[in-house]
Formats: structure tokens, C-alpha cells, sequence
């Protein structure tokens, strides 16, 4: 019996989406400008020369990029040896839970809440409530922000009046940032968690807990943040495994974008690092017919949000140079896929997740084009390797 695994790089995606312009992302393409500007010089921080990825590049990476954008990516051009091909997104987000849920074999089937992008950004009703729940009299922040600029904004504040620190973007999202020993890591646990329930009635899709450490002159956000995510609105991926009596492992943020529905096995780590090392574990250990769902997130809030292209490429680079440990410990019949959730091209103007197609690309298949797909084919495939019935739209590409 086969085992599956679908890896996510979060927010590697290839450009090419047909609606970028809706998004205001037209000609956003995370891969190929990260390409561009490696083979230009311009992201040598740490690295130097043209992206190096030839691993990923050997399943097929650059024909994916080319295939989603029409755009040859300088240093990514080999000749495909596993499963490649492009997928794009239907639901109308460009978020993490919409990207999952929809790779995982359900679109959303709702527009997402935004907040308005004024100062106050949020209604008085939801600032109550958290004020209620905090204990406070009043709450930092409460506009559109990237998260270490508005800790540093507001944390002489924050230490002062202990009130938290609650901002926004683009995405549907509603962050609280806190001091984990100013303000107690527990108790913005308690509140996210308890403040969550009223942003999903409003379809905001997720709350996300987000402490730090340090003093306000030298501050860093710790690994112990948290997403409270809207559950999906049908069974996915996930449930349909776990439903046929199979083992599923969720690594990285898999149980919080889910809300731990149809996840066996949880394990998380401190970094991209961390998780790789449970990924090589579960490639050597993991049960015959299981699913392992990853989630690799630095890619996205590490370089990804901060715009930062030389670190983007490190990453990419790490990955590549790790991935042979993990696709060392699959057996024949096992299939590995690699692909994304949405973009966040590091050359792009904001801070904020870029639409694109993404990159689908397999191991243990062979050599196999798949054309442009849609997202709900990725879910769709993994439960046809499984031998599982798949409950949504669909249509496997395996």
C-alpha cells in the first residue's frame, strides 16, 4: 500500500493568474522576478549568482513557471524528469486557508471579509469585545499594518498600558500581537481564541495570535503563534483519508488552517528547519497508506511579507539542497508533491500575498506533464494514489 505526502511551499507561486488583475497583481510572478533578480546580481546577500535549484528544477520547477506565466526564469530551464505542471485558484482569496482548503479538494464557496483600510480599521462593536475579553481598557494599532513595523509603532505603549496590539492587511485576517511575558502568552492565547468565534461569524477568515519577546529596542516575534481559522465548510483531503481508516500526519500550520479536522498527528516546530527533520522522520517512518500534509511557512512570513528577495532565494536554495534527504526515504509507490498555496512576490509593491498560479510538481511517478489544473485536482490526485474516494470537484491528474 502507497503513502502520499503534499507539501506546501507557502507562497511559491509562478505568476500567470488570469485574474491577477482583479487582485491589482497582474504580472506578479514570485519565482520567476526572484529568478530575475538572482541571475541580475541583485540578491546576492548571503548567496550570489543565478537560483540554484536543481532539484526542484529536475521534477520540472522552471517548465512550471513557464507553463503558468509564459516567463523563462534565468537558471531554471531543466528537462523535466517528475510530474510538473500549474494549477490556479478559483475561490476569490489569494489568503493561506483558501489556498489550502481548495488544494485540499474544497473551494471556498464565500467571499472573504476585509476591513476597510482607514484608521480605525475595525467597528466599535468587535473593539468592545475585545477589550471585554482582554480585561483593557482600550486596544493598540487598530489599522492596516505589517507585523514587526506596527510591534515597534506601538510597544512602549503596549508596555505601558498593557492594552494589545491589533492590526490587518490585505488578507481576511485580524492579528493580535503581545508580550509574552508584558501581557502573558496564555492570556492572548485565551483571547485570540475567545475573540475568534465573532470574526469567522463575520467570514474573517482567520485570528492569529502573534507574541514576541525582547525589549522594544530589540524585539523578535517567537514560534508560539497561533492561527484560529474558520473550518473548512466541507470535508477535505484531510477527512476523506482519515474517513477510509487511514493515518494522517499534519506538519507546520496544517492543524491550525484545518482546525484540526481530519489531522491524526500533529507536529510543529520552531522553524522551517524544524519541520523538515519531521518530514524526513515521517518520510522513513509514516504508515503504509497514510497522508502527510506539510505546511512550510518562512518562505512566505520570513521573506515573502518583509520583501526581502536575497532571503527568499536562500530559502528556496536551503530547500532544494535538503529535499534529497526526504525523497531518500520514500519506497516504490510513494508520491511526493510540491506545490503552493498562493504568491508573495518579494519584487511586488505592498506587503502582502500576490495572486498567481503555483507549481505542481511530483515525485515517484516518472516523468508526467499534467497541463494547467486546478487547484481541487491536487486533492483530488492524492486520493486516487490512496485508493480513497474523493468528495469533491476534482478531477485526478494521476
Amino acid at each position: 500500500m502507497s503513502r502520499a505526502f503534499l507539501v506546501v511551499l507557502d507562497s511559491v507561486g509562478a505568476g500567470g493568474a488570469p485574474d491577477a488583475r482583479e487582485f491589482g497583481d497582474q504580472g506578479a510572478n514570485t519565482l520567476g522576478h526572484i529568478a530575475q533578480e538572482c541571475a541580475a546580481g541583485r540578491a546576492d546577500t548571503g548567496r550570489s549568482g543565478k537560483l540554484h535549484l536543481p532539484v526542484l528544477d529536475g521534477l520540472g520547477l522552471g517548465a512550471a513557471v513557464k507553463l503558468a506565466s509564459g516567463m523563462d526564469a534565468p537558471g531554471l530551464g531543466a528537462e523535466p524528469a517528475g510530474l510538473w505542471g500549474a494549477a490556479e485558484e478559483v475561490s476569490r482569496g489569494k489568503d493561506t486557508p483558501s489556498g489550502h482548503w481548495e488544494l485540499a479538494g474544497v473551494p471556498v464557496p464565500w467571499d472573504w471579509s476585509y476591513f476597510p483600510l482607514t484608521e480605525p480599521a475595525f467597528p466599535a462593536e468587535l473593539v468592545a469585545e475585545v477589550c471585554r475579553l482582554a480585561g483593557t481598557e482600550g486596544i493598540l494599532g487598530n489599522c492596516h499594518a505589517s507585523g514587526m513595523p506596527v510591534i515597534a509603532r506601538f510597544c512602549a505603549e503596549h508596555r505601558r498600558t498593557g492594552w494589545p496590539i491589533c492590526y490587518t492587511s490585505a488578507d481576511s485576517v485580524f492579528q493580535i500581537a503581545a508580550h509574552e511575558e508584558w501581557f502573558g502568552l496564555d492570556r492572548l492565547l485565551a483571547l485570540c481564541e475567545g475573540i475568534a468565534p465573532m470574526l469567522h461569524a463575520m467570514k474573517v477568515g482567520r485570528v492569529i495570535a502573534r507574541p514576541f519577546i525582547g525589549t522594544c529596542d530589540d524585539f523578535r516575534r517567537t514560534a508560539n503563534r497561533h492561527d484560529f481559522a474558520i473550518a473548512p465548510p466541507a470535508p477535505t483531503l484531510l477527512d476523506w483519508v482519515a474517513g477510509a481508516g487511514r493515518a494522517t500526519h499534519a506538519i507546520g500550520k496544517i492543524g491550525d488552517i484545518f482546525s484540526m479536522r481530519g489531522v491524526g498527528k500533529l507536529w510543529k516546530g520552531k522553524s522551517d528547519a524544524d519541520l523538515f527533520e519531521h518530514l524526513v522522520r515521517l518520510g522513513a517512518e509514516a504508515e503504509l497508506g497514510s497522508l502527510t500534509f506539510a505546511n512550510f511557512v518562512e518562505f512566505d512570513s520570513l521573506y515573502g511579507h518583509p520583501r526581502d528577495v536575497a532571503g527568499y532565494a536562500r530559502h528556496l536554495e536551503w530547500f532544494d539542497a535538503a529535499l534529497p534527504r526526504f525523497l531518500a526515504t520514500l519506497g516504490p509507490g510513494d508520491l511526493a508533491i510540491f506545490t503552493a498555496d498562493h504568491g508573495n512576490d518579494p519584487t511586488w509593491t505592498g506587503t502582502d500575498h500576490t495572486r498567481e498560479r503555483v507549481p505542481v510538481l511530483g515525485f515517484g511517478v516518472g516523468a508526467k506533464p499534467l497541463g494547467l489544473r486546478g487547484f481541487v485536482d491536487v486533492g483530488a490526485s492524492v486520493a486516487a494514489h490512496l485508493g480513497v474516494v474523493a468528495q469533491g470537484p476534482g478531477r485526478p491528474f494521476l
